[in-house]
């Protein structure tokens, strides 16, 4: 089953920076700088920590994940924008590894 998931990170170092950048944009939708809307299967979940873990300095930076559950509209209907819009999904997103 896949869930939905907020990734939102905070890296010090700009060669980290652009490393984890790079990495989440084979997992998710750019929202934001550091922000980033998935879905995924739990076993891509677990690739994409994995990989973030790996690029980070794990005593400098972090990395939040906030579950928004199983139901996509819903999930991306949870979220209130004050501003410019959130830009449209390009469709649907498949993690092949």
């Amino acid at each position: 089953m896949r869930r939905c998931c907020l990734v939102c990170y905070d890296i010090r170092d700009p060669k980290r920076l652009r490393r984890v950048l790079k990495v989440m944009k084979g997992y998710g939708e750019h929202w934001q700088f550091s922000v980033f809307f998935c879905v995924l299967r739990d076993i891509d979940r677990v690739r994409m920590q994995t990989d973030l873990e790996a690029e980070m300095n794990l005593k400098e930076d972090q990395v939040l994940i906030v579950d928004l559950g199983p139901d996509e509209r819903d999930a991306r209907e949870s979220a209130t924008v004050i501003g410019q819009p959130m830009p449209q999904p390009e469709g649907s997103m498949v993690v092949i590894a």
